[in-house]
């Protein structure tokens, strides 16, 4: 009994010994593949428009559309966060990811598990074997048993799989962050928008207004002889003119409102206005040095990490390579009687090691390595265009900022001037120097200038979005913390 206790001990020791060995061996390991370094790329050392437009630090973007001064604007963003599809399909992408992130990374700990089995059965006495007198064919069997098992990672796979699994989860959350910015972008731009449309049909509800009181005065005129039929024909179809500008432009401000209810998570509906469209207040340009794009737009650093993610499959394709060391252990209690189960004579355990390796693979493994070395090379290249495309983004919206308010501003002195030749047009006619013509000329001439004046002015704005969207930045966080901060409940239409 003595040499048996021995040598149980002795068994174990070595076990423990072997453990030890292989933990030290797994601590001493060598990951392959090779280590992320971010590619260089060619950064401007300015925006070409920087001498242009006057700029501030990008920093102090945080909640920029309240720079427009309009609560109901704000009220709508807020909503837009709380209960947009898109945003929580994005955000439920983020958690899957996080959970096979756990997964991954799981693999490198060891794997406990537990059985518990119980079985009972006869055998029969008329068989081809002979039963032994006296024996009882009923048996019965139990068994309780913990098994552990661990892969240990001698050569990095499950450390270069957990890197590329984080790599794809903050990939996704870089994601959700752009879903964000393009969504406050669109409102704020569908919202500038519904304004503009806003605009134009006051000005064709005017221009309406005054061409019917130009008509009633003609027809007065027309009656009394004061007038040919060839001039109040012309007046009538000026004013018909304008009243059919006014349901497309019904039309438009419905279909806008619809677009923006979708964005905030509603059924089709009214949107409720705020401020005017000449009443909006205009943010300050914020430019900033181009290399901050590579630390603030949400598509290059996901492209970024996509890039991480590619590059750490490398190292876990070579490691195939190499044989994987596992250790398997199984310790627990069997008995025919269920009483005598935990009882020490029923103790059971093993410990095993096992190496398995590739020998010949008929380029299997070599092919899987290409393969991660081919999406790396594609990573990288879509990083790099990812980037080129981003300073070419902001390079426009600079250029659009300055065109707009150019044309804003040509079109304003161009509405200034036909009114008062409008009124010029009038006096000339009530002295006789010319013929209502030259009045309606004038007059339609100014129709249409305010519209376009209506318009730019929306572009403006428009622009002014845009540019903040393709600059990214700080407040993009600061609009998924501003829901919560104000208490926004989600609302389900």
């Amino acid at each position: 009994m003595r040499d048996l206790g021995r040598r149980s001990d002795h068994q174990r020791s070595t076990a423990h010994t072997a453990v030890a060995a292989f933990c030290i061996c797994a601590v001493a390991g060598c990951t392959q593949g090779p280590d992320y370094q971010r590619p260089t790329v060619a950064v401007p050392a300015a925006y070409r428009s920087d001498d242009t437009i006057p700029s501030s630090s990008a920093s102090d973007t945080s909640t920029w559309w309240h720079a427009f001064g309009d609560e109901v604007l704000d009220s709508l963003v807020r909503e837009c966060i709380a209960n947009n599809r898109d945003l929580r399909i994005a955000t439920a992408r983020v958690d899957e990811f996080t959970a096979i992130l756990a997964g991954t990374r799981s693999q490198g700990f060891p794997q406990v598990g537990y059985g518990v089995s119980a079985s009972r059965q006869r055998a029969s006495e008329r068989g081809s074997v002979s039963f032994p007198t006296g024996v009882d064919p009923v048996s019965s069997s139990y068994s309780t048993v913990l098994s552990a098992s661990w892969e240990i990672d001698l050569w990095g796979r499950i450390r270069r799989e957990t890197e590329a699994a984080r790599a794809n989860l903050l990939s996704t959350e870089e994601a959700r962050r752009g879903v964000v910015l393009t969504l406050v972008a669109s409102v704020v731009a569908g919202y500038v928008t519904l304004l503009d449309l806003d605009s134009r049909l006051q000005i064709a509800e005017a221009t309406v207004a005054g061409r019917k009181q130009s008509v009633s005065i003609f027809q007065m005129r027309l009656e009394g002889g004061w007038v040919s039929d060839f001039e109040m024909s012309q007046v009538l179809a000026e004013y018909e003119s304008a009243v059919a500008a006014i349901p497309e432009l019904e039309k438009s401000i419905a279909q806008q409102e619809h677009a923006l209810s979708t964005l905030l998570g509603r059924n089709p509906g009214p949107i409720a206005r705020g401020q005017d469209l000449r009443a909006l207040q205009a943010p300050v340009v914020p430019v900033g040095l181009p290399a901050e794009l590579l630390t603030r737009r949400p598509d290059i650093l996901q492209a970024e990490q996509q890039l991480v993610a590619s590059n750490a499959l490398i190292g876990a394709a070579r490691a195939l390579y190499f044989p994987r060391i596992s250790l398997t252990g199984l310790g627990g209690f069997a008995s025919a009687a269920l009483e005598s189960l935990f009882a020490g004579p029923a103790r059971t355990w093993s410990f095993a090691g096992d190496v398995a390796g590739p020998l010949f693979t008929g380029g299997g493994v070599t092919a899987v390595t290409h393969q991660a070395e081919a999406r790396r090379e594609q990573a990288l290249a879509a990083y790099e265009l990812t980037v080129q495309n981003a300073f070419r983004e902001v390079e426009d919206s600079l250029t659009a900022v300055r065109s707009s308010r150019k044309t804003e501003a040509s079109i304003a002195r161009r509405v200034e001037t036909l009114r008062r030749g409008v009124a010029l047009a009038h006096e000339r006619y009530d002295n006789g120097y010319s013929d209502y013509l030259d009045v309606l000329d004038t007059e339609r001439s100014l129709f249409s200038a305010e519209l376009s004046l209506a318009a730019a002015r929306g572009d403006s704005y428009r622009a002014l979005v845009n540019l903040y969207r393709v600059l990214g930045g700080d407040w993009i966080d600061q609009a998924t913390s501003a829901r919560s901060s104000e208490g926004v409940a989600e609302q389900h239409p």
